[in-house]
């Protein structure tokens, strides 16, 4: 590292909106020196890259980055804080208190953050209220698309939420891509609670989306 370098980060989730399994929250830093170098491996938007490519771009990032941090969130959390939690956006500040986390561990100058609040300076308030160390945090919608180092932290916790859907998947069978919207996830959850009468430990609970399969009254599961 050059005496001109400082360090940047890069925090991204995945799996915020799913039935089945953790949310994935990442965070990526490098030197800027290095940064051209994530630019050079073509790292983009997780969402735009094909699940070869995320693989193979998520050894580069590990090898090339200074730190990558890891948070997953259960269902059983997720859960406890929507269904209890005191905060007004439950999901949106319990992302806030797991990225500040994340934050502390990646030592930045500046973290960039994708935003999932509809205010990225409230959430990046929180954030910073929230760390200890108190880099300078700038949150923004589709930063995973604006900052490569924001696209890197997509592509680590793409693969990461990735590798679990597939070990929920060799256990307990094959249910898609474990969002409400897949009609392969509402079957696998439909037949699931038809034979058991019970939900399985890896699906959110407190998710509306439970009516379409059957659920009326979360406690009865």
């Amino acid at each position: 590292m050059t005496m001109e370098d400082t360090t940047i980060g890069g925090i991204d989730e995945a799996g915020r909106g799913a039935l089945i399994g953790p949310l994935v929250i990442a965070g990526v830093s490098i030197e800027s020196s290095k940064i051209d170098l994530l630019r050079n491996y073509h790292v983009k938007d997780s969402k735009v890259l094909l699940p070869s490519t995320r693989n193979r771009l998520y050894d580069l990032i590990v090898s090339t980055a200074k730190k990558v941090y890891v948070v997953e969130v259960s269902p059983k959390e997720i859960d406890e804080y929507v269904l209890h939690g005191k905060k007004l956006r439950k999901l949106n500040y319990l992302e806030s208190l797991k990225m500040a986390k994340i934050v502390d561990v990646l030592e930045a100058e500046v973290v960039y953050v994708d935003s999932a609040d509809v205010n990225p300076d409230r959430f990046a308030q929180e954030i910073y209220s929230a760390s200890k160390l108190k880099p300078k945090i700038v949150a923004e919608h589709h930063a995973d698309q604006n900052y490569v180092v924001v696209s890197a932290a997509s592509v680590v916790a793409k693969v990461t939420r990735d590798r679990r859907i597939e070990e929920l998947a060799s256990r307990y069978g094959f249910f898609g891509s474990g969002y409400p919207s897949d009609p392969r996830t509402m079957k696998f959850l439909e037949d699931w609670i038809r034979a058991r009468s019970v939900l399985p430990d890896f699906v959110r609970k407190s998710w509306k989306s439970l009516k379409k399969v059957g659920v009326k009254k979360i406690d009865e599961y």
